[in-house]
């Protein structure tokens, strides 16, 4: 599935992998549960809620989208820890290229493992990919019963607040 993105974005999301909706849509996070869109919104990231098929739209606010594993599966457990730490290695050569402001990783387990950091929190991270500040958020998919839509959304927006900040 191509990357949504461009050179000096404000966030690049990177979502764990694509689904089986996305796939066949050829649209990232396009599984109507799927909760990135409407948080993206209601943080403040678009001024208008956008679908999936409109994410072409979000290199003109400053943000792409890209993931950590290539391959699709119905569910992020059907992949093994190497394709993570695999896909960690490709993520950081492509951030090294694309030199956003903000990596925010959806998947605090994709995170983790992706980074080589079992005790990563929800939030800012203290290290950096060059430049690249790190943040881990939660998935925002609907299997992730542990964040409220709301929650979500409230996490968004300390990103979007920090991608913001005087020293953005």
């Amino acid at each position: 599935m191509p990357d949504v993105a461009a050179e000096g974005l404000r966030v690049l999301f990177c979502g764990i992998n694509p689904g089986l909706m996305s796939a066949a849509t050829g649209h990232h996070f396009a599984r109507p549960g799927n909760r990135f869109w409407p948080a993206l919104h209601a943080s403040g990231f678009t001024p208008r809620l956008l679908r999936p098929y409109e994410e072409h739209e979000l290199p003109s606010y400053g943000l792409g989208i890209t993931n950590v594993v290539e391959r699709a599966t119905a569910r992020a457990d059907e992949l093994a820890a190497d394709e993570y730490r695999e896909g960690g290695e490709r993520l950081r050569a492509k951030v090294e290229r694309l030199r956003p402001a903000w990596l925010a990783v959806l998947g605090i387990g994709a995170y983790r493992t992706a980074f080589h950091d079992r005790t990563a929190p929800i939030g800012p991270q203290p290290t950096t990919l060059g430049p690249t500040r790190l943040w881990a958020l939660p998935s925002p998919s609907g299997l992730n019963a542990h964040w409220t839509p709301q929650a979500l959304a409230e996490e968004f927006t300390r990103l979007r607040e920090a991608a913001d900040g005087p020293d953005r």
